[in-house]
């Protein structure tokens, strides 16, 4: 799986980087379908709360998955993104196997 990783109106951390290359690579269990994952982290307005949001694109083999989500930190949205596309990639292997 490819995974590319954009920050919008900051500079994201390598701490950060790791986290969410950790969390995609986590997706790689559920199907070996996933060719490319990309990741938008944008900081929405500066001191208010939930301003973290991030943006996750799948591109499966013949379809796609995708999940945006605010969070306090952008750790909590990534991990409410996995959540979500888990949920999307079973359905779509369900449906494969019918």
């Amino acid at each position: 799986m490819e995974l590319t990783i954009q920050s919008v109106n900051f500079d994201a951390t390598d701490q950060l980087k790791a986290f969410v290359e950790k969390k995609m690579k986590k997706l790689d269990r559920f199907s070996d379908d996933i060719m490319l994952a990309e990741v938008i982290l944008k900081v929405i307005k500066p001191e208010t709360a939930n301003n973290k949001e991030a943006a996750v694109k799948l591109n499966l083999r013949h379809k796609e998955a995708f999940a945006s989500k605010t969070a306090d930190s952008f750790e909590e949205a990534i991990d409410l993104c996995a959540v979500a596309l888990e949920k999307q990639i079973f359905k779509t292997k369900e449906k494969k196997e019918r």
